[in-house]
């Protein structure tokens, strides 16, 4: 059985290049475009990962982990931060709100491979 990724992202093109990356290898992946609606699919169905924007109307990423961690269903789910955002503050904020990792954009598709099969296999 193939692993399952959310992506929460409010760019269309940054959805569809992730999706795009993580298809090919095989990954089924859904999507969405912000934080809320991110949410509310996340507590419907568990996914193997979730990648989630900071920067983004209705929920930010970082509202979206925090308020996804509060959810017992989330345990164990890993959440990766794909940003253009760098600075140290909002990854300490990502790390303590619950975010495994982060990764830059524009993010390399052979980095951002490595990170979800180094998590999520």
């Amino acid at each position: 059985m193939s692993k399952e990724i959310l992506i929460i992202d409010d760019s269309p093109s940054v959805r569809r290049m992730v999706a795009m990356t993580l298809q090919q290898e095989g990954y089924e992946v859904t999507q969405c475009e912000d934080g809320a609606e991110g949410l509310d699919t996340a507590k419907a169905k568990r996914f193997d990962m979730v990648i989630t924007d900071q920067n983004m109307p209705n929920m930010t990423g970082i509202e979206f982990i925090q308020a996804y961690r509060n959810d017992p269903s989330s345990s164990g789910v890993p959440i990766i931060f794909l940003s253009t955002e760098s600075e140290g503050d909002l990854k300490s904020q990502a790390k303590a709100a619950g975010a495994l990792g982060w990764v830059m954009k524009p993010f390399e598709q052979a980095k951002l491979l490595a990170v979800v099969k180094k998590v999520v296999g």
